[in-house]
C-alpha cells in the first residue's frame, strides 16, 4: 500500500504506480454461438487468476471489464440498438439489452465474490451519457475511490441514454477509453479466445507479435473480425481503437491475448508479455 498516493481533485486522477485495465471479453466468459450460456468454469478460474495477482502485488490496482458475449449482443443485433433507438420496440430492445447484459455481469459478480475479492459494478447505463456514440458525461470519480478503497471496480458492455441517437450502446473498449484518459493505466489487457491478433484471420496460423503507429498500415488489411455475433465491432476495429488510445495516453501498453489459456491473465498482471502487444514506441 505504501505505493499509493491518495487521490489529487487537482490533477484529478489518481497516482498509482501500477494501475491496469483488464477486459475480460464475451467469447471468452460464454459461449457467443449459444444465447444465454456462460462458461461458468471459465469465470471462477479467471477470478482465482485475479484474486492471485493482486494478492502477489501489493501496488496492483486494477479496473475490470468484461463484454456481453451470447447474452448482451444477441438481442443487440436483432434490435439495432447500436445503431439508435426511435421506435417503442426499440426502447423495449434497450430494455432488453439492459437485463441481458446486467444478468452476465451478476455471474461475473457472484463468481468475483465466491472467490473473495471485493468488488462493486458500475454499470454504465446509470451513470454514462453519449452523443453520437461519444461519451459526453461520466462522474468516474466513484472508480477512484473504490480503487483508493482497494475495491475491485467492474464496468461492462451495456446501453446508453445518447443525446442524438436516443439510446446506443457502449462496448467494454469504449469504456476503456475514456477511463484510459481519466485514470492512466499503464497497461491494458485484453483477454479473449484467441492467441492475440492473426495476420491470416480466420486461419490463424501466423500471431502478430508487436503493433505500433509505424507497422500499422502494413497489418490493418489482414486482420480479420470476430466469427460470432459481435455489435460492437471484430478485432479489426478493437485493435485500432486500442492503437488510437496507445498513441494518445502517455506510457500505455495494451495486450491482447488469450483467457482461455490457464494462468494467461495472472502472467499479464504480473507484468509479463503475452500475446500482441501493441505499444507507441518503435525500435530504431
Amino acid at each position: 500500500m505504501s505505493n499509493i498516493q491518495p487521490f489529487d481533485p487537482a490533477q484529478g486522477r489518481l497516482q498509482y504506480s501500477n494501475l491496469q485495465f483488464l477486459k475480460l471479453g464475451g467469447s471468452l466468459i460464454t459461449d457467443k454461438y449459444t444465447p444465454h450460456s456462460p462458461r461458468i468454469d471459465v469465470i471462477a478460474r479467471l477470478a482465482q487468476e485475479i484474486k492471485t495477482a493482486l494478492n502477489e502485488n501489493d501496488n496492483l490496482r486494477l479496473v475490470l471489464g468484461h463484454g456481453s458475449g451470447s447474452f448482451g449482443h444477441v438481442p443487440a443485433k436483432k434490435y439495432g440498438t447500436r445503431q439508435g433507438v426511435d421506435s417503442t420496440e426499440g426502447w423495449r430492445g434497450f430494455a432488453e439489452v439492459w437485463y441481458e447484459a446486467s444478468s452476465l455481469n451478476r455471474i461475473v459478480i457472484d463468481a468475483f465474490q465466491e472467490v473473495g475479492l471485493p468488488v462493486v459494478a458500475f454499470p454504465p447505463s446509470g451513470a454514462v451519457t453519449t452523443s453520437r456514440g461519444q461519451v459526453t458525461n461520466w462522474n468516474v470519480d466513484p472508480i477512484r475511490h473504490a480503487l483508493d478503497a482497494g475495491i475491485l471496480p467492474v464496468v461492462y458492455g451495456d446501453v446508453v441514454f445518447d443525446e442524438i441517437l436516443g439510446g446506443t450502446i457502449l462496448s467494454t473498449e469504449d469504456l476503456f477509453m475514456h477511463l484510459a484518459q481519466e485514470l492512466k493505466p499503464r497497461r491494458i489487457s485484453l483477454a479473449g479466445i484467441d492467441e492475440g491478433v492473426w495476420a491470416d484471420y480466420p486461419q490463424c496460423t501466423q500471431l502478430i507479435p508487436e503493433i505500433t503507429p509505424g507497422n500499422w498500415d502494413q497489418i490493418a488489411a489482414s486482420i480479420g473480425n470476430s466469427a460470432a455475433t459481435d455489435v460492437t465491432g471484430g478485432m479489426a476495429s478493437k485493435v485500432k481503437q486500442m492503437l488510437d488510445l496507445v498513441e494518445g495516453v502517455s506510457d500505455l501498453e495494451v495486450l491482447i491475448f488469450s483467457g482461455d489459456q490457464p494462468k494467461n491473465v495472472f502472467v499479464g498482471l504480473n507484468g509479463e508479455i503475452v500475446g500482441t502487444q501493441m505499444h507507441k514506441k518503435t525500435n530504431v
